[in-house]
This record gives structure tokens, sequence and C-alpha cells, in this order.
């Protein structure tokens, strides 16, 4: 049966699969209407199996630990009793993410009641408690920073915006930790000197993008403060970023869009038109276009990365382009990133399933906010 469903998903989502097709999907004009991809409750039930699949799987483990002696040697679910599975601490915690966010979209989705009542279990008070007590150690004082970090703030936007029962009590139990998290972020700003422009993990945009969203969503005006004191310092003067030069070989984001989806966030409507301009004058341009990343060996972790990076330039072109007719033509470039990788996700290895379900919600949630 889910061989049916995965072809019909495939079938409307107009994506193309065969190696051959492939080869034209990024030579379609992108002034040409490309298909929207829209999330229904079919996609969402879909999606919501990557994380439930994982949430709660152990093994294998990346642990990402500094020893500070034997004492430290202990299973992933001793040490991280809230988010042990998925891999990684990370993906765990956008995993979760994950199924907040579906639940919310799809109050009727397959199995709703056992769903919030995983998220409850995985996610309770005393849980939380020994996650805190993980971040206050010793050798561990920048563990997921600020990756991780960004994700768990993200979290904890997604339960503060869901108007459940349940929400209040994940959100009460989270905020021990989001808390911590809150107040690693302000720490830390005011001492990096420099940002990190990379594709991966510590990209600092990526980082108060999110943090920006969380600090937003429940009005932390210190945190909005840090977050656009320190992004104009690092960005307000940027020019000519070389988009050319993405995707590297296992992003998974991009260093010009999350700059630039960050710098929408801070900057006022007329003060952003200035700024883009002289940083990527090219997406001016109605014509502009931007090859999709290819996965050439979806069981290697890191090739894999390059379906993520369809998945994060959609959002952030979708987050560039708000309110601004000027830029809606990168909508399309958007969808064809979402519809070149979208059908790949599903029945994938654990390599590319434990975590790119997050950013195909994440990208198919902001394309279709309003």
């Amino acid at each position: 049966m889910k061989y049916y469903i995965l072809i019909a998903l495939t079938l409307v989502l107009s994506c193309n699969t065969s190696k051959k097709e492939e080869k034209t999907a990024d030579d379609m004009p992108v002034n040409d209407n490309v298909l929207k991809p829209e999330l229904n409750l079919e996609q969402a039930n879909m999606l919501a199996d990557l994380p439930l699949h994982c949430i709660n799987t152990e093994y294998p483990n990346k642990l990402s630990q500094t020893l500070g002696g034997d004492e430290d040697l202990k299973a992933p679910r001793e040490l991280h009793p809230a988010f042990y599975g998925c891999f990684d601490w990370h993906s765990s915690v956008h995993g979760h993410w994950s199924l907040v966010s579906l639940l919310k979209q799809f109050p009727n989705i397959n199995d709703a009641q056992s769903v919030k009542k995983r998220l409850l279990t995985n996610l309770s008070k005393e849980n939380i408690d020994a996650e805190v007590l993980y971040f206050q150690g010793k050798h561990n004082k920048s563990y997921e920073r600020t990756y991780g970090w960004a994700w768990l703030l993200k979290l904890a936007e997604e339960l503060h915006t869901w108007d459940a029962s349940e929400a209040r009590v994940l959100e009460n139990n989270l905020q021990p930790l989001t808390d911590i998290i809150v107040d690693k972020f302000i720490a830390y700003l005011p001492k990096l000197n420099y940002p990190l422009r990379v594709g991966t993990h510590t990209n600092t945009a990526f980082g108060l993008s999110f943090a920006y969203d969380y600090a937003k969503a429940v009005n932390n005006i210190t945190l909005k403060e840090a977050i656009t004191s320190r992004a104009k310092f690092f960005y307000a003067n940027d020019i000519n970023c070389p988009i050319s030069w993405e995707p590297s070989g296992s992003d998974f984001l991009s260093p010009c869009l999350e700059e630039a989806a960050l710098m929408k966030r801070l900057l006022s409507q007329e003060e952003f038109k200035i700024w883009i301009h002289k940083f990527l004058p090219q997406l001016e341009n109605k014509a502009f276009t931007i090859e999709t990343g290819k996965v050439s060996d979806r069981t290697d972790g890191h090739l894999v990365h390059l379906d993520g990076v369809n998945f994060s330039r959609a959002w952030n072109l979708i987050k560039i382009s708000e309110g601004l007719p000027e830029y809606e033509h990168l909508h399309n470039v958007a969808y064809n990133h979402v519809n070149h990788s979208l059908p790949s996700i599903f029945g994938d290895s654990y390599e590319g399933g434990h975590w790119l379900g997050t950013f195909a919600i994440y990208a198919l949630k902001e394309i279709n906010k309003d």
C-alpha cells in the first residue's frame, strides 16, 4: 500500500525521479509556472513516519561528546533521555519539532493521540532536567553550538504557538532547557568576532535566524537585541556574495541565502531592498535560477546533505521575497528545488531519513504559510 501512496505522491507533485528527467528539471525557464508543492494530510502522514521511526532509535548514534573521565562513558539514552534518537542530538530535537508542526497543521493525522503521548513521554520534566544537567557540565558547554541550539528554540517556538493543552505541558517541561539555550546565545554572541560562513551546522546566520524567530514569538527583547546588534555588525556591509560557488560538496545550507534571509528578518523593507541589491543583485533578474543540488549516493551521510540544501534554499528564497512583489519570481526557483528532492526522501536510507523529513516539512510550511 505504501508503494502506491508513494507513486501517487510523486505524480501529484509532478516531480522527476528518473535520471533522464533529472537532467532536464533545471532547464525549465524560471518565468514558467512551476507546480507549487503543497502539504496535504496524506503526505503529512508519510512525513510523520520519518521522525516516528527515529526519535526512539538509539543506534547508530553520533554523540559528539567531550569526555572528562570514565564516568562520562554512558549510553546515549542515559546522556540524553529526551533526545537520544535519530543518530544525533540535533536531529532528535528537530524530529520532535516535525511531529509538533504536523500535529498543529493536521490535528487528524494518523494516530494523533499516540504521537502526543510519545512527545509527552520523551519530553517529560525528568528527561528535560537531565538534558539541562548535560549542558551545565564542565566539558560540553559549547555542545551543539549553534545548530542544535537553534533547533531547540525552533521547537520551543512551535510549542509556544500551538493552541493545545498538551503544548502547554510540553512547553513548561522544555522551559528550563530553553532558558539555558537563550542564555548561551546571549553570552556567546558578543564573543564571536567573525561569523561562520559555511554551508553546514555551524553557519551563524542560520542559528541567528531561528533564534530570532523564537525571540520574536515570545517577545524576548534581550535576545532580539543581541541578535540584531551582532548580525548587523557581521553582515551590514557585505556585498556581492559569491552564490555561484555554492554548493560545496556536503552543504545542506546556502551561506548566501541564509545571510539574506536573516537580514530580511532584521531590516525594514526599504533597508532590506538597498542591502539585498548590493549583496545579491542577481536575485532581481526575473530569469534568475540556480541549479538544484544533486545527490550521487543516498547512502552517504554527507553527500545526501545536498537534498537538504534544496529544501533550505527554498525556505530562504520564500523568506527573502516575502512582501516584495519584485522578487516573487523567486517562488518558482523555490518550488523547483522542493519538487526535485521531495520524492527521494521517502523510503530513504537512514543517512537521509533521520533528518531530511524535517527540512521538507519546514520548506513546505514556509511555502504554504500564507
